[in-house]
This record gives structure tokens, sequence and C-alpha cells, in this order.
């Protein structure tokens, strides 16, 4: 899981291309667990960066290991950082803001963004877990353990959660979603 670094002179252009290499596709993931809400997932990229940041430079970062040790797969930690700052901001009291109940009409919508809207509002509308479970095991194609590790829950409650939640969007894209797709 750790890699030792002997010199730290290139740690900064390392992170930086690591930071750009990765920015899109952590943002298109936050706005997948945001259920579109792009403030919000800018604000939890930007988090995700800096807490990377944070630990990128640090020689023993964890108890127990030993100097000289860094992340080994900074990938998969930046995506379990993404994740966990989103379940975070779900269970702060304070989040209190709501997106506006109507868009502006746009000109020109074609049937493919009108199913990328329906799936974005109905993923909106699932619980925070739930959402989480589809974005990384759907969209992300993750495997059921590593979902199970990233959300901190066993293999079977995320079988049983992401068939709930699937069955759950379902529901809500009725009638929407066989317009769409037919």
């Amino acid at each position: 899981m750790f890699r030792s670094s002997a010199t730290t002179g290139g740690d900064e252009a390392e992170f930086l291309a690591f930071a750009t290499g990765r920015h899109g596709q952590l943002y298109r993931s936050a706005c997948l667990l945001t259920g579109g809400d792009t403030y919000l997932a800018e604000d939890l990229v930007q988090e995700t960066l800096s807490r990377m940041y944070a630990v990128w430079r640090r020689t023993s970062w964890l108890p127990g290991l030993s100097l000289g040790k860094r992340i080994d797969n900074p990938v998969a930690y930046a995506h379990s950082v993404l994740v966990r700052q989103f379940l975070s901001h779900k269970r702060r009291l304070s989040n209190t803001e709501r997106p506006s109940g109507e868009l502006p009409d746009l000109p020109g919508r074609t049937a493919d963004n009108d199913l990328r809207v329906a799936l974005l509002q109905g993923l909106a509308l699932l619980p925070p877990k739930d959402r989480a479970v589809l974005v990384l095991r759907y969209w992300e194609d993750r495997s059921i353990e590593e979902t199970a590790e990233l959300v901190r829950s066993s293999p079977g409650a995320v079988r049983t959660r992401s068939t709930r939640a699937l069955g759950r969007l379902r529901e809500l894209l009725g009638e929407h979603e066989l317009a769409l797709l037919g």
C-alpha cells in the first residue's frame, strides 16, 4: 500500500502532475455523487486534492509506519477520499443548501441529454450512501469488494444496497425512463 520515498525534491511536480491528470475523472465522479450539483462537486474535488497534497509529502502519516512511506496507489486513495468527503458532507447538520427546483429551458435538447438529466435527478433523490454505491459500481465499474471498502461496508451490504438502489432509481424514473429509452 505504501512506497518509500528517498527524495522529496520532485514531490511538488509529481503531485501537480497527479492533480492535473486526475482532476477531470475526480470531477466527473463527484458530479455523479452529488446528483449534478457542479458547485458541490468542485468543492469536493478541491477538498480531495487538498487532503491528497497534505499526505503526499508526509513521511509517516499513519501510526506504526516507519519513516519514508508514501501512498502506493494515489488514484485509489483519491477516490476513497472523494467518496468519504461526499458522505461526510451529507452527514453534516449544517448542510442546508438546496438546489433550485426548476432549471431554465434549454433549446435543442436531445433524448440523450434528457436521459442524463433524468438520471442525475433520480440519483439526487437517492440517499447519499445508495448514490455512492451506484456511482462506484456502475459508473466507475468498481468491484463489489472495492466498493465495500470505499463506503466502509461489507460486500453483502453493497450487493443489497445496489439492488435496492437500482430498484428505487427505476421507480423514480418510471415512465420517463421508458419514454427516453423507447
